[in-house]
């Protein structure tokens, strides 16, 4: 698939994607200064969310409501969207600073609302969050804009992705994305089950990549090696600076060693290979062959104790050992000279 100029598949460099969310604390200066560090640390993309308060959830103190077992216990799920929303007004101007900087800008929209709004700034493609991969109206109008999609998995059935994938290619979608994902804030990494985006992109014939809210960038560079295509990393300048999502966040040098580490990955992958490479010619030299080990005059008979298999491999292959034992010697030979055919009787 394409976003902009931007191919993402197998084989190809893997897609960066830099998730601001609410790591701007309700800046705007500091919201383009991250944007700036997603640059400097090798984003493709920088991600936003466009939701208000009352778009997502409605304000109630029924216990419904109330967030428990999670990074933001004790809050309504109300004051968690008003604290972490990105200002609509914001929005022309985030995804401009982003495209002057060479970089893809998207977001996750999260009713009809925002999706109407999008489309009038014109993005180029959409993020469909985790939780919302069961709102199939939502997605029924992601689809019809036809424009590529990238859609999480988290929390999700096998049943339930396929009601997504099903419902985003009927209604237009030509160009999907799916991510396996972890909804857990920080995501533990004996649940990420890795493995599954092999089968996922089996089963549904797309390219697959990691929506990461583990901390580090270990699991992200696993990913990679097992055929992740995409990236998505939350960002932030500190976390000690706070705010709903700083706590499973990367700080720049941190997002910027991923990126390294997963160009260095991409490198080693390669491709199915079982000729020697290049760099092995010379080593290759050195691997284990027959050799006289002894002083021979003409004539003499082949023994184990005349004749071994040692290093360098520069005579006959270890295999014929067998084959030349009892043969005799038809020249005089010193020792520490390779075996060859043309000097056994």
């Amino acid at each position: 698939m394409y976003i902009n100029n931007h191919q993402i598949g197998y084989n190809l460099p893997t897609y960066i994607i830099a998730e601001i969310s609410a790591n701007h604390n309700q800046s705007l200066e500091r919201a383009i200064e991250i944007i700036h560090a997603a640059k400097n640390s090798g984003a493709d993309a920088v991600k936003i969310q466009t939701y208000t308060a009352d778009t997502i959830t409605i304000e109630s103190d029924k216990e419904y409501f109330r967030i428990n077992g999670t990074l933001w216990n004790g809050m309504t799920l109300h004051q968690l969207y008003r604290d972490a929303c990105t200002p609509w007004e914001w929005q022309p101007k985030i995804k401009e600073v982003v495209e002057k900087l060479g970089m893809d800008f998207f977001s996750s929209p999260f009713d009809p609302t925002a999706v109407t709004f999008l489309e009038s700034i014109d993005v180029s493609a959409y993020k469909v969050a985790s939780p919302e991969i069961i709102d199939i109206p939502l997605l029924r109008l992601i689809g019809a804009t036809c424009k590529p999609v990238i859609l999480s998995t988290g929390m999700a059935t096998l049943s339930e992705i396929d009601e997504a994938v099903s419902t985003l290619r009927d209604c237009g979608t030509t160009e999907l994305l799916l991510l396996k994902c972890t909804s857990a804030y920080p995501a533990p990494v004996n649940e990420m089950n890795l493995r599954t985006m092999q089968h996922m992109a089996q089963t549904f014939g797309v390219s697959v990549g990691l929506s990461d809210h583990s901390m580090g960038y270990e699991v992200a560079v696993a990913a990679v090696a097992l055929g992740a295509c995409a990236i998505e990393k939350h960002l932030t300048l500190s976390r000690s600076d706070g705010g709903p999502d700083s706590g499973f966040s990367m700080e720049p040098a941190e997002f910027k060693a991923m990126v390294d580490a997963v160009r260095i990955v991409e490198q080693s992958v390669g491709e199915i290979c079982y000729q020697p490479s290049p760099k092995e010619t010379i080593p290759r030299l050195y691997r284990r062959s027959l050799f006289v080990v002894s002083d021979l005059k003409a004539g003499e008979i082949i023994t184990e104790e005349k004749v071994r298999s040692i290093r360098p491999g520069h005579g006959l292959h270890p295999r014929f050992l067998p084959e030349i034992l009892g043969r005799k010697i038809n020249r005089a030979i010193e020792k520490g000279t390779p075996l060859s055919w043309d000097i056994i009787s």
